[in-house]
């Protein structure tokens, strides 16, 4: 397919003024530097703005969020900025999660500005040829408008001149506090209102809406759920012939995108042995041994909503008494949490009721003396779980008290980490971190497990192991590959 650039004077079509004085197409059909029903018919429906998600729906949270804003203020949000690996090379962009919330925009660079009075107002930056030569195409003034539905858009260097007469005569301004960028904030009109203690953070705001999800977003939630569960299944099969941390970070992350999603939700953890007993360990560098379980921790990102799946197994097919031991109570008390989940209940409520069900499990088997004891925090010093959405964290804002509704997703999570040396801790269970976590939805009735086709009983993830033989053909490939990791 050829591809075009080229300088015109006048447009010859509405989206043809999108990238300033520059027309970028592929046959025609205008790129604007992020998928569309034009240029995406795979992933994109007609009046999609992103995919899964409709330009009316966007209207909506738009609506949604002015509803929450007090009369007289003003919303500023800005686009995640690029961060430089190098000083020619980035690293991957990933946009801000309230801009593309209210925008739909997935490019770095623009303000958001959204205020009672004019609806939506967004400041694109322009393309130069040199930007379009080496970065390809981007949305401007006329993608705002038509696309993404604003109700005013500007070039992003008319921000100096425009914002300050929407900041003038505002009684308080919210902004994400997180995308904060010197454009609009070193602005004396900001300044001004910031000193007289009348900016706040807008994510009171956003979180709100976020927390509890539409249908649209549920889809994109159920899908990307649906991805990290296929992707772990075949790494898990994949494990007893390549017994290695970062093999397996790859194959995680190779069988997520082969589905579709488009970048991992955050760097995969594969403790394998003592190396699960570090929550969010990293490295990734290790052979698993012989007999050592492994932890992994993982998700996938499709389209702006993410997934988080942990499971633990043993590589080799096989749990030793004490894994298994350790693992069953985990396990119960991993579905009696996820018994609890309903309308009405809170994070809170469902993480004190596992501490309880926690500590007398231990006590019982003598990991602790007794049921009260404050040594559990030590084996186990994370929440049951946190809610999930955009981000893996997502709605941070939102107070795991707030009583749960239908349509808000997170997660449930319990674990023990026990390092090797540990004291008061019979020797047969030292070294050994366990957790699963599955990605729970709040319905009318009570819960949905998003993530429940991955296996997590002991004899499941055994038989699946011991049975399956799709590895078997590339074992003499494993052996050779052994040298370059001891």
């Amino acid at each position: 397919m050829q591809i075009l650039v080229r300088k015109f004077l006048r447009p010859t079509a509405p989206f043809s003024r999108v990238i300033g004085s520059y027309k970028y197409s592929t046959n025609d059909v205008l790129d604007i530097g992020q998928p569309s029903p034009a240029t995406h018919p795979q992933l994109m429906k007609e009046g999609e703005v992103t995919p899964g998600i409709s330009g009316d729906e966007y209207i909506s949270r738009r609506k949604k969020l002015l509803d929450l804003l007090p009369k007289n203020s003003l919303a500023i949000i800005a686009a995640a900025p690029v961060k430089m690996m190098t000083d020619v090379v980035p690293y991957t962009f990933r946009q801000d999660s309230d801009y593309l919330y209210i925008t739909g925009c997935q490019q770095p660079g623009g303000v958001a500005v959204l205020g009672h009075e004019f609806g939506l107002c967004m400041f694109m930056p322009e393309a130069t040829f040199h930007d379009v030569t080496w970065q390809g195409p981007t949305a401007g003034v006329h993608v705002a408008l038509e696309r993404f539905k604003a109700e005013k858009a500007y070039p992003l260097t008319k921000l100096r001149e425009v914002l300050p007469g929407m900041i003038k005569g505002c009684s308080r301004v919210f902004h994400n506090n997180l995308t904060a960028v010197p454009t609009y904030t070193e602005l004396e009109a900001f300044q001004s209102i910031a000193i007289m203690g009348k900016v706040r953070d807008l994510s009171c705001f956003t979180h709100e809406l976020r927390w509890v999800k539409s249908p649209s977003e549920l889809k994109l939630m159920r899908d990307s759920a649906s991805i990290i569960c296929q992707a772990l299944l075949q790494t898990m099969l994949h494990s007893k012939t390549y017994p290695y941390e970062s093999m397996l970070a790859a194959k995680v992350q190779y069988e997520s995108k082969m589905r579709g999603a488009q970048r991992m939700a955050f760097n995969p953890v594969v403790g394998g042995g003592s190396n699960a007993a570090i929550i969010h360990y990293s490295r990734n560098d290790q052979k698993i041994k012989d007999g050592d379980l492994v932890l992994m921790d993982v998700g996938c990102e499709l389209h702006g909503y993410v997934s988080d799946l942990t499971r633990t197994w043993a590589p080799c097919g096989s749990f030793s008494s004490a894994q298994e031991e350790l693992y069953d109570l985990i396990l119960r008390t991993n579905k009696e949490c996820i018994e609890l989940c309903r309308p009405g209940t809170s994070i809170r409520q469902i993480h004190n009721d596992s501490v309880s069900m926690m500590r007398k499990r231990l006590a019982e088997i003598g990991i602790l003396k007794h049921s009260g004891s404050n040594s559990y925090h030590q084996l186990n010093p994370t929440s049951i779980g946190h809610y999930l959405g955009m981000d893996v964290h997502d709605s941070s804002a939102m107070s795991y008290d707030r009583p749960l509704k239908p349509g808000v997703v997170i997660t449930i999570e319990p674990g023990v980490y026990i390092p090797p040396n540990s004291e008061d801790v019979p020797e047969r269970y030292q070294g050994i971190g366990i957790r699963i976590e599955d990605e729970v939805l709040i319905t009318e009735t009570g819960y949905e497990v998003l993530t429940g086709s991955m296996p997590k009983e002991v004899k499941h993830m055994e038989s699946l192991l011991n049975n399956y033989s799709g590895g078997m053909a590339m074992e003499s490939w494993s052996n050779n590959t052994e040298a370059a990791f001891r």
